[in-house]
This record gives C-alpha cells, sequence and structure tokens, in this order.
C-alpha cells in the first residue's frame, strides 16, 4: 500500500506537471490561430528565408516555382527563370493579407466564396503553398474569389480559407494565383531599335553570303545589286530585334533539327548579336549570343544556355536570301487592257 508521504509527493509532481503545461508553447495551428484584424500569417515575413518552392493548384493544374540561389525558375519550362516581380508580390502579398472578418464555415456554402476543395474537378479555388527545402509547409491558405470595390483607393480583399479548418474569412490584400506558367516568364528576349543596326552579315546554309549594310537609314546589299529590292523586306531585317519576344523555350543543348544558318547583327555601341536558326515539327528556333560591352554581356548571360521558338516570319527577317530581297512586280488587275 502506498504511503501517504507517497501519495502527497505524487500529488504536488502532478500538480506541477499541470501548471508548467500551462506555460508550454501550444502547437503552431492553435498558435496562429486567426483573429479578426490580425494577420492571417504572423511571423511570416521573417520565416520567407527558407522558402524553397511555391505551389499552386487548381483542380488538375498544378504550378511549381523553385529556388535556385537567388533565382526563382519554372520547372514546367524547362528551369526558366520566373519573373522576380511576380514571385517578390506573391510571398509579399502573402505576409500581408489581414484578416477581415469571418465568414461561413458552411461546406455547402464554400462555393459561393471560391474556399471549396481545391482539388476537385472545375474549381476555381486555388491552394497556394510555401514549401521549405524538405517539403514541408512554412504557410498553406485556399484562394476564392476576390472581393469587387466599387470605389477608388480602398485595398483589395480576397475570400479565403486555411485547409483543414472550416472557417472561412473576408482578408484584405492581394496575393497572386495564376497556375498558367506562361504567366510567370518575361518573354521579351530583345528590344534593339532599327535605327541602331549598322550591318547584318548572312551566312545561310546552301546559299551564298550575304552582307547588308546601314546607307541613310536603308539597309542595302554590299556591294550594291542592279535589281530592285523591296523596302519592306529591308525593313523587317533591320526591325529583326525589336519587341522581340519568344513563345516556348528550351535548353539549347536540346535543340535539334535542320540547322538553317546564321546571322552576325552589328549594332552601335559596339554591340554584335550572332543569331543561329534551326527549324523542327514544332517550328523555328533561334540561339543568341552577344558580345561587345557591358549591354551585351547582360544580354548574352539571359540568354546562354537557352534556344527560343519564335515565330515562323523571323526566318525572312534574320536570314534572308538575296531573291527574297528583290522587289516583285506589280500584278495587273484581272480584265485590264495589256500595256502598248
Amino acid at each position: 500500500m502506498m504511503s501517504r508521504r507517497a501519495l502527497l509527493w505524487l500529488s504536488g509532481a502532478g500538480a506541477a506537471a499541470l501548471a508548467a503545461g500551462l506555460w508550454l508553447p501550444t502547437p503552431t495551428a492553435l498558435r496562429e490561430a486567426p483573429e479578426p484584424g490580425g494577420l492571417l500569417f504572423p511571423g511570416l515575413a521573417q520565416r520567407l528565408d527558407r522558402v524553397a518552392s511555391v505551389e499552386f493548384r487548381r483542380g488538375e493544374a498544378k504550378l511549381v516555382l523553385r529556388r535556385q540561389g537567388e533565382v526563382w525558375v519554372l520547372p514546367a519550362m524547362a528551369e526558366y527563370p520566373a519573373r522576380s516581380d511576380r514571385v517578390r508580390e506573391t510571398l509579399t502579398g502573402l505576409t500581408e493579407l489581414r484578416l477581415v472578418e469571418a465568414r461561413t464555415a458552411d461546406p455547402a456554402l464554400y462555393d459561393r466564396l471560391g474556399v471549396e476543395d481545391p482539388t476537385q474537378p472545375g474549381t476555381t479555388a486555388v491552394l497556394l503553398r510555401l514549401l521549405d527545402s524538405q517539403g514541408s509547409a512554412i504557410a498553406e491558405v485556399i484562394l476564392g474569389r476576390r472581393r469587387m470595390r466599387t470605389q477608388g483607393g480602398l485595398p483589395e480583399a480576397v475570400f479565403i480559407r486555411r485547409p483543414n479548418e472550416a472557417q472561412s474569412w473576408l482578408a484584405e490584400g492581394r496575393v497572386l494565383s495564376d497556375t498558367d506558367a506562361n504567366l510567370w516568364v518575361d518573354r521579351d528576349i530583345a528590344n534593339l531599335p532599327a535605327s541602331t543596326l549598322r550591318q547584318v552579315l548572312v551566312q545561310r546554309a546552301g546559299e551564298p553570303e550575304l552582307t547588308l549594310g546601314a546607307k541613310d537609314g536603308q539597309l542595302a546589299p554590299i556591294p550594291p545589286v542592279a535589281a530592285a529590292l523591296d523596302p519592306v523586306a529591308l525593313d523587317e531585317i533591320a526591325r529583326a530585334f525589336e519587341v522581340l519576344t519568344f513563345t516556348e523555350v528550351k535548353p539549347a543543348s536540346s535543340a535539334s533539327g535542320e540547322a538553317l544558318g546564321s546571322a552576325r547583327f552589328e549594332f552601335a555601341d559596339d554591340l554584335a548579336i550572332t543569331a543561329r536558326l534551326s527549324r523542327d515539327g514544332s517550328g523555328l528556333w533561334l540561339r543568341l549570343a552577344a558580345t561587345g560591352g557591358a549591354a551585351a554581356q547582360r544580354l548574352d548571360a539571359r540568354w546562354q544556355g537557352w534556344a527560343f521558338q519564335v515565330g515562323d516570319w523571323k526566318e525572312k527577317a534574320m536570314l534572308p536570301r538575296l531573291g527574297e530581297l528583290e522587289a516583285k512586280p506589280a500584278t495587273p488587275p484581272a480584265g485590264a487592257a495589256p500595256a502598248r
């Protein structure tokens, strides 16, 4: 039989343990329970350096952004760099989401706010997760419909719900929720004014070399040719690098197909660009290299290691044949009398 002293000792120990338990840290989910007027994720700003990937999920669509050093890349686009401004806006937006008021906790009403199960087909809800290098969630939220503002100058708001919680909320703030990888990349390759182009040297497979020089603001063959030339075709060559964008991108090492040739575009300020084109079943692919000063180094750093798919019309602009530059004779209207 337990002595009275032992009973008193156990009772005291139990009381001490209970008192100590009151001071133990509560589980994260409880410690960070949302409250109206507070941040959805208190302290998240201090934990952003631990974020290794960002995931978006809507139905069957899934998008992943992965951190590689100081750069964010898109695995769905061969690890091509994502737009840093959009990634920054997303992360900052999550740290600033502030709860305004509680909304429904009834699952039957979730679809009215767009906070239903984000994995079900046809959903408009988006599950956004910040993950660490081990794949553990640092923060996760279901983003629903944005609340329309009828007056200017008011902050944006969105309906949200935390996974595994019934309560939904109206939150003040803006967070991107796009699951389309195309919206996360900068499609601009270059934008060099035609007025800065000085010379083009074309080496097209199976064709004689062609040199075009700028004269009085217009390109012309060197040496001159007797045939009349099409000014529109020449202008397209001069503007080959104006607002140049891509539709798809892949590692340059995987570029295959028929090699069409290369051209060297020489611009003012000691900038020279070598363009190599090839064609496969999917379209026209462009690989670029730049030499020259600081501007060339910045361009070359962006282009190296990548092949860009561009519009088919860029073939004549970057690898023209001399015959394609000759002006076509005007076709007389149907039924017109022959010239005498």
